[in-house]
């Protein structure tokens, strides 16, 4: 699943912004200070961030700057009522993504969302292809050749979670974070969901005392 940091102080526009986002299938996490920001990236991966810019205790120009210089490359969107052209060369002086000015569409915040994630994942078509399979990024689906695959609501985010980070080995214990899991998941449970996903087909390699890895070839 998706995981997008908000950081947003108007909490009429917050509540509107996690109603939608979360429609969408989104997990959000959502602030309300820069401060509370730079906590939440500690220990947490997120895939997208939207920050406003004029919030307290550290801004959203300030914010971004520190993650970038800390190494972080999570796309970044800012939210804010700021049009003029200096408070949009900052924005992208300091390492946003993108700069969306309030009031906004909702609909076209999703679409720059959804461009940034195919940028990011260097996926386009909205679809990741590994052999006969098909992983439809948007939908959240997965395909064998042109038949849908119906997955479990579990082996469906753990699906999501391999196509996502496609060749890279994970930790048992990143799993479960990402997953939303305790850290002292029952590696036994985790492991007949790894099974039920071989068993269809997927080539979900063991990595001997670290974890697990989907691999291309």
């Amino acid at each position: 699943m998706t995981k997008i940091l908000l950081l947003e102080d108007d909490e009429v526009l917050s509540e509107s912004l996690i109603e939608l986002l979360e429609s969408e299938n989104f997990s959000i996490t959502h602030v309300k200070n820069g401060e509370e920001a730079i906590d939440a990236t500690f220990g947490n991966d997120f895939d997208i961030f939207l920050f406003d810019i004029n919030v307290p205790l550290l801004n959203g120009f300030e914010l971004l700057k520190s993650l970038r210089e800390s190494g972080d490359r999570t796309p970044a969107i800012f939210l804010t009522a700021l049009d003029d052209i200096a408070s949009l060369s900052k924005g992208f002086e300091v390492g946003a993504d993108d700069y969306i000015k309030k009031p906004f569409d909702f609909d076209e915040l999703l679409i720059r969302i959804h461009a940034l994630l195919k940028k990011q994942y260097n996926i386009y078509q909205n679809r990741i292809i590994l052999g006969d399979f098909r992983f439809d990024i948007e939908k959240n689906e997965l395909y064998r050749k042109k038949e849908f695959v119906s997955l479990p609501p579990y082996e469906l985010k753990l699906t999501y979670l391999f196509f996502k980070n496609l060749d890279k080995t994970l930790t048992k214990e990143y799993i479960a974070q990402e997953l939303g899991e305790s850290q002292d998941m029952s590696l036994g449970a985790l492991r007949v969901h790894i099974n039920k996903l071989r068993k269809i087909g997927l080539p979900i390699a063991t990595v001997k005392g670290i974890g697990y890895r989907l691999a291309s070839s």
